[in-house]
């Protein structure tokens, strides 16, 4: 099929990030602002698993290519089309929002790729994925997968209130951002409600969604939620920073790590980088996708995001911009004075 490439065999694809992303109607500027804000920030060089309709792959390339050779030589793009590789395709099409059940299927489809980081398209990085990335190594030897909760606080979390089926913890997870050890997913038997013994991943998702399709609500989160609900040893929870979403900040803060360590990960899900109802995520994801690649980024794009969210201070999120800026103050820190080191050393022999 076009755009299946191979993927590099190990040990040189360990070398990589992968990072994957599904990709489906208007969704082409949102995930191109997030494959952006992975390359200005990381170290090590990326790896992009670009699941999109066969309409946007032309658009994909055009727009990757455009970027300056500065960034393109950072990482390497494969651009997959849509497939589902058990049950009907029409169903998990229809599942949640279109294409987004293609996620479930990433061991499947990338054999040879050993890791992975999936994220959603309305996801913006404010610090290097290698920090992320690093996380793998701390999975104990049950572990091969990572999320976030749902929610910190029961009484207010979605999950705790309304779920009709199983879900993982206390307040379930949300997949938004999903780090995953595939190689232990394809060699894993997964206990479930549906045999006694264990079933492999892709033998158990299509019977999973038969019997719980009428109770979910949230499509492939949900059936994440149910597999390690019954799974619990399989999960390394993550906390907040990490995937940090409105619902830690629109009803008070109630993120600790975020203020502690400010915003990792920022997920502007409910569509807020399009509208005004967050205007924090808003400012965010409007910065970053109007930064000019080769400018300086503290003039271009910390001191223009300080501005808007001056903005910004009378929503709730909006009242403490230090959750927002302080990752990403640091990160352009770091990127800046590692610049200036590699130029200084490249152009003084001592």
């Amino acid at each position: 099929k076009s755009g299946e490439q191979k993927h590099p065999k190990e040990p040189s694809s360990l070398q990589c990030m992968h990072l994957a992303v599904v990709a489906c109607g208007d969704r082409l500027e949102e995930t191109l602002i997030m494959l952006k804000s992975a390359v200005l920030f990381s170290n090590r060089r990326l790896c992009f698993h670009i699941f999109a309709e066969d309409s946007l792959k032309p658009e994909f390339e055009k727009k990757l290519k455009e970027w300056p050779s500065s960034y393109t030589k950072k990482f390497e793009s494969n651009i997959y089309p849509i497939t589902f590789s058990v049950g009907n395709a029409q169903e998990w099409k229809k599942l949640f929002k279109p294409c987004a059940a293609q996620r479930l299927f990433l061991p499947v489809i990338l054999k040879d790729v050993d890791s992975l980081l999936y994220v959603d398209t309305d996801v913006l990085f404010l610090r290097p994925i290698d920090d992320i990335w690093q996380l793998l190594r701390e999975f104990n030897s049950t572990q091969l997968a990572a999320m976030a909760p749902e929610h910190e606080i029961p009484k207010i979390g979605w999950y705790s209130r309304f779920a009709r089926h199983p879900f993982y913890g206390t307040t379930g997870v949300n997949s938004g951002v999903m780090l995953m050890n595939l190689t232990r997913i394809r060699s894993t038997q997964f206990k479930n409600s549906l045999i006694p013994g264990g079933l492999t991943w892709e033998e158990m998702l299509y019977p999973l969604y038969q019997k719980y399709k009428n109770y979910i609500t949230w499509g492939d989160q949900d059936l994440l939620n149910i597999i390690f609900y019954f799974n619990p040893e399989c999960l390394y929870v993550f906390p907040c920073q990490w995937n940090y979403r409105p619902d830690h900040c629109m009803y008070g803060s109630n993120c600790r790590g975020a203020e502690e360590e400010g915003v990792s990960i920022l997920h502007g899900n409910r569509g807020v980088y399009h509208d005004d109802k967050q205007p924090t995520f808003k400012a965010l994801y409007e910065v970053i996708r109007d930064f000019p690649f080769e400018d300086n980024l503290f003039q271009s794009l910390y001191y223009p995001l300080q501005s808007k969210f001056l903005d910004t201070v009378h929503t709730l999120c909006g009242r403490i911009p230090q959750v927002f800026l302080k990752q990403i103050e640091k990160t352009m820190k770091n990127v800046y004075e590692n610049r200036v080191i590699v130029y200084l050393g490249a152009n003084h022999r001592y």
